[in-house]
């Protein structure tokens, strides 16, 4: 609680400060600034946004009831970020997990607020799932909206969501782009073309190709290309269409990370009462690879999107969007696993063993999505109003996959040789996987009907609601093999019975959000709101169990989860409206969890809960000078999970695998984010920014011997700071240097939940490109 009350003393002096802004700011509407002071301020692209792209939000960043975060692409090209992963960097309260198995280094596994937020990514307001690590050669800006979102996307996780809005054909000639080298042999080239048609039509052009390696991981490579176009007609008319299509191949080599001994916090039995007790083994080198020559990672992403906008009558718009997308994922890599010490006083003849693991998945989805925005007065009273259908369908295959077997003779599978723990080969070629036969193949249809309407009573009170209801039908086919009953030839996959099963869940979702907005002047805003949202058995991966185990979340039989979330904040424009401040305090939980009661039986009655602060500011200081900078203060903890007895602080509930009264896994206390640029009157400009990531667990479990004896329970907090410089060559070119990690801290970046291995931070690394536009 410390840290929430630290919050509310923060949040009660932004509220002053922001008090004394206001005054500032009506001062300020009194003096009117010389016209070249403008001219020069707008000749700098601000990394502050108005607005988010979708039209389920009628109203202004400052007047909407919600906590969201908005990372335009001026502000992540200065960073050299390329990815979604980094382009959240800048907002706090986001962490990226590692994962487990087939999962592990696929796509953007990122946790919001205490929970995982992986299903809740979406392209121009469409669910896009797949393990895809997500470019943003194509991305205009990155849009974070904090807490449940079950009106604005139906089924969804209590952290809220993450839209990337796409780059859209436009009314302006422009070509602009990058050449870029660095460390890790790195090298990426993008270019975005716009060019008018007609005085109605365009088409926009975006190309990206990689080539590249990763900063301090040998032979772990990154290779991407992509296209993207946007054809727009009857642009600045009353109607318009927008033809958009996106395609994205990536490939490489995967890293299964390194092991984890030698990091504070590391246990293993052998040094607390085994042979080497008291003694601290040495790290491994964050540079040694444990895969194989012939591990791979291949990712085909495409989708083909129609928009058509037409204006009824004065502030009425219906926009119909349809979507077909469709990715795969065709992955093997190599992940370390446990240390064998061969012979104990000897670390040179230790050993760790290694695993394959596959990943052979396609998600593909057919949407249609219409929207009706109105705003109209009726009653002296202004109403802005936005409903809408929606219908979905989402599907997921997941072939299983084994390895071979050793001979004819055998039931033995092929098994990958142990490295050496500090001196692994770079040079070992592994058995690949194969299908098995089995497969998991599962789909959701959904049709959902939502409304919102938001009322200004007058110049200082808004008022806002919204409902959703969603029905749903999901599907899964199962089949399965059973054990080999005697072995077949060398190198084939193994043998027996295919077992078919299946399972089916048709039900109903329902959403509903409040909100409240006061205006104690027109540049600022109070606000309460509360918010809703569920996610039902199989949401996540349409993956229902077909035994209906009571301890699996999927069990067809489940109630959904439920997430709530209750918001106090402020927001304020400050200096002649170019820097725009936020202060929020907020409690997320999320319900009907498995939790397991005394008597051992498992039921859907846990329950986690997050409360904290969270504090943002993003715009210009100076006409020269921006920021963009965020803060968060979070308490989390499973306040309903398994337990022995009914009184969680009875001793007896500090069972070996009770985690009731646990902190959530992935979930650190406090977490900063800062970058800020100035641009001289040479045209030379300056940037550098930090962030630091808080302690996090790996185990959410209370008994402290429990936790004592995991192979990595936590792992320390950290600071990243970065820095760059671009300089104008002339009107068109404009070279670029980032030092990224400039102190070259030695950080872990993200821990598998087993605690046995984690990524290392990037080191110190650079990039130098050349900027081009006209």
């Amino acid at each position: 609680m410390k840290a929430l009350q630290l919050g509310a003393t923060a949040l009660s002096s932004a509220l002053l400060l922001a008090s004394s802004g206001v005054v500032a700011q009506e001062a300020a509407k009194t003096t009117k600034k010389l016209n070249t002071v403008r001219v020069e301020a707008e000749a700098i692209e601000s990394y502050k946004a108005e607005q988010v792209s979708s039209p389920k939000f009628t109203q202004p960043l400052v007047d909407t009831p919600q906590t969201i975060a908005v990372v335009k692409k001026e502000l992540f090209q200065q960073q050299a970020a390329t990815t979604l992963s980094e382009a959240l960097r800048n907002t706090p309260g986001i962490t990226m997990l590692m994962g487990e198995n087939g999962n592990t280094s696929t796509g953007d596994s990122i946790f919001m607020r205490g929970f995982d937020t992986q299903g809740s990514i979406f392209v121009d307001g469409i669910r896009d799932l797949g393990s895809i690590s997500r470019d943003t050669f194509n991305t205009e800006q990155v849009e974070i909206a904090k807490g449940p979102a079950g009106v604005d996307n139906g089924r969804g996780a209590a952290s809220g969501y993450v839209n990337l809005s796409s780059k859209l054909a436009n009314q302006e000639d422009a070509i602009s782009g990058s050449v870029t080298g660095g460390t890790g042999d790195y090298k990426r080239a993008t270019v975005d073309v716009n060019k008018t048609l007609s005085t109605t039509s365009a088409l926009r052009v975006n190309l990206m190709k990689q080539d590249a390696g990763v900063d301090g991981r040998d032979q772990v490579e990154n290779n991407a290309q992509g296209f993207a176009a946007s054809l727009g007609l009857g642009l600045g008319t009353d109607t318009r269409t927008y033809i958009n299509v996106l395609a994205v191949e990536q490939s490489g080599v995967p890293d299964g990370g390194v092991p984890t001994i030698g990091l504070d916090g590391y246990y293993n039995a052998i040094f607390a009462t085994g042979v080497l007790a008291g003694q601290t083994p040495e790290r491994v080198d964050t540079e040694n690879f444990y895969g194989s020559t012939n591990d791979f990672n291949d990712v085909k992403a495409s989708m083909v999107t129609v928009r058509i906008e037409q204006d009824l009558a004065e502030g009425v718009t219906l926009r119909n969007t349809s979507r077909y997308g469709r990715t795969n994922q065709d992955q093997l890599l190599t992940g370390v696993n446990a240390v064998t010490f061969t012979t104990p006083s000897e670390p040179a003849s230790w050993t760790i063993s290694r695993s394959r693991q596959g990943k052979d998945q396609t998600n593909q989805i057919l949407t249609n999505q219409t929207n009706l925005s109105a705003s109209f007065e009726a009653g002296g009273i202004k109403h802005d109003l936005v409903s809408g259908v929606e219908f979905t369908y989402e599907s997921q295959l997941n072939y299983t996959l084994g390895l071979p077997f050793t001979a004819s003779t055998s039931s033995t599978t092929v098994q990958q040789a142990n490295a050496n723990l500090y001196n692994p080969s770079t040079g070992d070629v592994f058995q690949p996987v194969l299908r098995t036969g089995a497969k998991t193949d599962g789909e959701t249809t959904t049709y959902a009907f939502y409304a919102q309407d938001t009322v200004t009573l007058n110049d200082q009170w808004e008022l806002s609601a919204g409902v959703r209801a969603d029905r749903f039908h999901t599907k899964t086919d199962v089949i399965t093999r059973q054990a080999a009953v005697t072995a077949p030839a060398v190198q084939t996959i193994p043998v027996g019975t295919l077992l078919a099963s299946d399972a089916h869940l048709t039900d109903e979702l329902f959403g509903w959000k409040l909100g409240g907005v006061y205006k104690p002047a027109a540049n600022g805003s109070v606000y309460v709101s509360y918010a809703t949202s569920e996610l039902p058995p199989g949401g996540a991966n349409f993956a229902l169990n077909t035994t209906n185990a009571a301890n699996n979340i999927n069990n067809p039989n489940l109630d959904p989860q439920k997430g709530t979330n209750a918001e106090l904040g402020t927001k304020w424009n400050v200096l002649d409206n170019k820097l725009f401040l936020t202060a929020a305090l907020f409690r997320s939980t999320n319900e009907n969890e498995i939790a397991t009661n005394p008597d051992g039986s498992s039921v859907a009655l846990g329950e986690k809960q997050v409360e904290g602060v969270e504090f943002g500011a993003v715009g210009s200081l100076t006409d020269k000078w921006q920021i963009s900078a965020g803060l968060a203060f979070m308490d989390n903890e499973i306040t309903r999970g398994n337990r022995t007895v009914d009184n969680p602080n009875t001793p007896a509930n500090e069972a070996s695998g009770n985690n009731e009264g646990g902190a959530i896994q992935w979930s650190p206390k406090t977490t900063f984010t800062l970058w800020n640029s100035y641009t001289f009157d040479s045209g030379l400009l300056i940037g550098g920014g930090a962030r630091y990531v808080d302690t996090m667990v790996s185990s959410s479990v209370v008994n402290t011997t429990a936790l004592s004896t995991r192979s990595m329970y936590e792992f320390g907090d950290y600071w990243v700071f970065d820095a760059m410089a671009s300089y104008p060559i002339n009107q068109n070119l404009s070279v670029q240097l980032n030092l990224l990690n400039i102190t070259d801290e030695d950080y872990v970046a993200s821990l598998n939940n087993g605690g046995s291995r984690y990524y290392p931070g990037a080191p110190l690394s650079a990039r130098l490109g050349v900027n081009f536009s006209f």
